[in-house]
């Protein structure tokens, strides 16, 4: 065994297949060395200790989108990804995937959005490809098997002119066809954004002629894409996605009635993961923040809110991400039809889960970890590398103190959006230590400022 640097010991540790365990980590260099009963093993030339206090492993959080300003597509300069890392690390993520738009092929862009995004970032990072274009449909074979970017993302949103807005051209069904063959063919997965746009631009009209003024905030917003419009375009890239052998990550499952569709083409044969995110799970039409809360998919009613948890429970929901978008909170002027959609959520990841899933609704904590670490580790190609804590694997942690309420503070915030729709909610827990290859970047609910840069890019290949 090499050499010792640390050990983390006296905390309740969540051990892969095991469960909770009272247990002495020790780490050489960036990885974990062993698992040992405390105090047992070769000493260590720091000790670091977690009595009372719950070790993770990093959370994993594999959908949201870093972008410089009002642009979410792509970090432009270091800074982008300094602040935003923060935010992750103080909400327990210790690595992540963004999705990064451009009408441009990859290839050429990739070195720079790379160097850019390592030179600010405090934790572990891949990318996601959104993908318009023919052009970068013949690039994907590279994109997975040289440059370590297995996943893409096809708005199907994106008809006509609706994607003028990011910049993306308009695709269609033939499109999603071609693209899920592709990525069948090289051990590709595809992430759609699930929304039938052509019959949201015939609801839209209706309930904009209806409440032209958008006095009925997100009601009206979610009336405009319903669930049905979800759930359609889930069953519709599922479908395809067996045809062609393809694997499929439902992002951001919003509603009872796609995850319904989900679960349904799942027992049907297609490969199908189920990702849900944290705003679905604490927020609804009912929620105070109005428009700032605009994202799409909408938030939904209180009874979608109680479907997702189920689907929890039963094991139907395989991970939960944040959807992290950091616009700044002017680009929500002018109410619900003019505000932009999306908002952060990195900030107070694990503690808003926790506290809704576990504190409040008595959801074992071990099933809700595993849903943010090992589950998205496994889905994306993380693993073993990340999510779970046993030997070899990287020494990423979140330790929290499930005992600690604290209250979202906007001057607590770390990402450069500068709020948060969890402002002035109390939450029952909290991160204190985020370590990324065995290096602080959280100690003691303060963020290291020697972390900036020390993250790096991880090519990925699925299992």
């Amino acid at each position: 065994m090499n050499a010792i640097d640390l050990r983390l010991a006296g905390g309740s540790v969540l051990l892969p297949g095991l469960g909770f365990r009272d247990v002495d980590v020790l780490v050489a260099g960036e990885r974990i060395a062993a698992v040992t009963e405390p105090g047992g093993g070769p000493g260590a030339e720091q000790t670091v200790r977690l009595d009372g206090l719950t070790v993770l492993p990093g959370a994993c959080d594999v959908h949201l989108h870093l972008g410089h300003g009002s642009d979410i597509s792509k970090p432009r300069v270091a800074s982008d990804a300094a602040s935003e890392t923060a935010a992750a690390a103080v909400g327990g993520v210790t690595a992540f995937i963004p999705y990064v738009m451009s009408p441009d092929p990859y290839a050429a862009q990739f070195a720079e959005l790379k160097s850019v995004t390592e030179a600010g970032a405090r934790i572990d990072f891949g990318f996601h490809f959104v993908i318009a274009t023919d052009e970068q449909m013949a690039e994907l074979p590279h994109y997975i098997r040289d440059l370590g970017v297995p996943t893409a993302k096809l708005f199907m949103n994106i008809r006509g002119d609706e994607g003028k807005r990011l910049g993306l051209p308009g695709t269609d069904d033939g499109f999603l066809l071609r693209l899920l063959e592709t990525l069948a063919a090289h051990d590709g997965m595809l992430c759609p954004h699930p929304e039938n746009i052509e019959a949201a631009w015939v609801l839209r009209d209706r309930v904009m002629a209806a409440d032209p003024e958008g006095r009925n905030g997100l009601a009206s917003w979610n009336a405009t894409r319903p669930p049905f419009v979800e759930a359609e375009a889930i069953r519709r890239a599922a479908y395809f996605g067996r045809v062609t052998g393809a694997r499929i990550y439902t992002v951001h499952t919003s509603s009872g009635e796609a995850l319904a569709a989900a679960v349904e083409q799942r027992r049907a044969g297609s490969r199908l993961t189920i990702e849900t995110c944290t705003h679905y799970l604490t927020h609804d039409t009912t929620t105070h923040w109005g428009a700032v809360a605009k994202v799409n998919p909408p938030l939904r009613d209180p009874a979608d809110r109680e479907a997702l948890w189920e689907g929890i429970r039963r094991g139907d929901i395989d991970t939960v991400g944040t959807d992290h978008i950091h616009r700044p909170v002017s680009s929500k002027d002018g109410g619900i039809w003019k505000a932009q959609p999306g908002f952060p959520g990195l900030d107070a990841f694990l503690p808003a889960f926790f506290t809704e899933g576990h504190a409040k609704r008595g959801i074992p904590l071990e099933r809700l970890a595993t849903l943010v670490t090992a589950n998205p580790a496994d889905a994306m190609g993380l693993a073993p590398r990340k999510g779970r804590i046993m030997p070899g694997a990287d020494a990423d942690f979140a330790i929290l103190d499930m005992n600690a309420p604290w209250t979202v503070e906007k001057s607590s915030l770390q990402s450069d959006a500068g709020y948060s729709v969890w402002e002035g909610q109390e939450m029952a827990c909290k991160v204190l230590h985020t370590l990324v290859r065995g290096r602080f970047v959280v100690r003691d609910g303060a963020l290291m400022d020697e972390s900036e840069g020390t993250g790096r890019f991880m090519p990925r290949k699925l299992a």
